[in-house]
Parts: structure tokens; C-alpha cells; sequence
């Protein structure tokens, strides 16, 4: 497996329950600032191999997915409340690892 996708895969499964990451935040932290489309390729194809908590990775508009109204309900599950305009609050529920991977 590639560095990249193992850094990933690692920094996924370790965001806390009630934050999330944006999909450009997982890829720099994992070493490729420009790699946020890799990121969603990992997720869409590791995600159940490897159980990640999918759900708490968004865009960087604090937005869910188009038809996100299991990511929703699983982030509601955790304590993450949406706005009107049905975004995440990235000031208040966004995690930074001090970690680097």
C-alpha cells in the first residue's frame, strides 16, 4: 500500500467521535496538500475494509455529502448539530491532530 493511502487510512480511523476533518485537511496532514480527490477515492473504496468512521470527513464548506442523510444522522449520533443552511460548524467541530503522520 502506498505511504500515502496508509497515512490516511490511519489519520481517519483516529478523528475523535463528535469532530470531523475536510477531505483537503486529511490530505495534508497526510503529506499531499493537492490530494483531497485521493482522499475520497480511499474512502470510497477502503472504507469498509478497513471500518473507517467515513461519516466524519466532509468538504470544506462544512458540508455532507449530496446524498448524505446517513452521514448526517451517524454525525448527528455523535453530538455534531447542522446549521439552517446544513452545514457542520468547522470553527467548533473540526479536528486538528497534533500528531503527524
Amino acid at each position: 500500500m502506498h505511504p500515502f493511502t496508509e497515512n490516511v487510512i490511519r489519520i481517519i480511523k483516529n478523528i475523535p467521535v463528535g469532530t470531523v476533518m475536510t477531505y483537503g485537511q486529511v490530505a495534508a496532514v497526510a503529506g499531499n496538500p493537492r490530494g483531497a480527490r485521493q482522499v475520497v477515492r480511499i474512502l470510497h473504496t477502503m472504507s469498509g475494509k478497513h471500518q473507517l468512521p467515513w461519516h466524519r470527513v466532509i468538504n470544506a464548506k462544512g458540508e455532507i455529502s449530496f446524498t448524505g442523510s446517513e452521514q448526517r444522522d451517524l454525525l448527528e449520533l455523535e453530538g455534531i448539530v447542522f446549521s439552517k443552511k446544513e452545514r457542520v460548524d468547522l470553527s467548533k467541530y473540526r479536528w486538528e491532530p497534533s500528531n503527524s503522520y
